[in-house]
């Protein structure tokens, strides 16, 4: 007889709560995965992922089971929670999009962002945090910026840094300034875009925090940042709007050459 892997902890967060329902309703009307799969338009295997956690269930699937069990909207409404609330998981789920972005874009007022950051900048942060594993967890980052920069199919990289980043001398000049060495070298390399907001340009639409678009091959989703973690948005409507906002974020920064002109200003600032 088949192992039966045992449901998600309905606890945890509002998306196991989500996914521990969708299995429980499933079983109590006695059906498959396949039949269940066949009711909302999705393989076996997908339903599975979606159960356990791997895959999150879509608006339009939602929408389908609301109208055969006659829930007066109730999973499009659970749906709705799980995507707004605090996922413990989201880390895992966002490391692994990631590595297999086609395209990301990153917004970032006051750091650089981990994907042009040198090992000492990444390092230099990483003292700072209060976690037991310090080491693993330092160690955690820096693997997974060369996962993906070190992938036979590096994604395309678009940053958008506010200069405030720049000014910030985080470890001292024996780390910034190869750190703005290495933005110059990342900034030459065919699949990196990075473009710096001045000071000059004043208000924009970063004030609210650092935000990432991951384009992935069969969807897009962001990533929203939080003191002491982080939202994974994979609705596309709330995506747009992230989309909307880089633009515009984008529309107030500098042009390539004059973005590498004054990152070689700040270098010169650290003999």
């Amino acid at each position: 007889m088949p192992k039966v892997r045992e449901p998600l902890d309905p606890k945890i967060s509002m998306g196991h709560f989500l996914a521990y329902y969708l299995r429980f309703v499933r079983e109590q009307e006695g059906l498959s995965l396949t039949q269940w799969g066949k009711i909302i338009g999705l393989a076996r295997s997908s339903v599975s992922n979606i159960e356990a956690g791997r895959a999150r269930l879509q608006e339009d699937y939602a929408r389908r089971l609301d109208v055969k069990f006659e829930t007066g909207g109730l999973f499009e409404l659970l749906l709705w929670y799980s995507r707004m609330a605090h996922d413990p998981n989201w880390f895992k789920q966002y490391s692994e999009h990631e590595r297999h972005a086609a395209e990301i874009k990153v917004f970032h007022g006051q750091a650089i962002p981990l994907l042009l950051q040198t090992d000492d900048y990444t390092r230099a942060y990483g003292r700072l945090s209060t976690a037991r594993d310090r080491e693993a967890v330092l160690a955690g980052r820096i693997a997974r910026k060369r996962a993906v920069l070190e992938r036979e199919d590096p994604p395309y990289i678009w940053v958008l840094l506010d200069e405030a980043a720049l000014a910030r001398r985080v470890g001292g000049a024996k780390v910034m300034r190869p750190q703005l060495e290495h933005l110059l070298e990342m900034a030459d390399r065919w699949n990196v875009i990075l473009r710096v907001v001045p000071f000059s340009a004043g208000e924009h639409l970063g004030s609210e925090g650092f935000f990432q678009l991951i384009g992935l091959p069969d969807r897009d989703i962001a990533y929203a940042g939080a003191q002491g973690g982080g939202r994974l948005i994979d609705a596309q409507d709330e995506f747009k709007g992230f989309a909307d906002t880089f633009e515009r974020i984008g529309a107030k920064a500098d042009s390539q050459d004059a973005s590498r002109e004054l990152i070689k200003k700040y270098l010169e600032s650290h003999p």
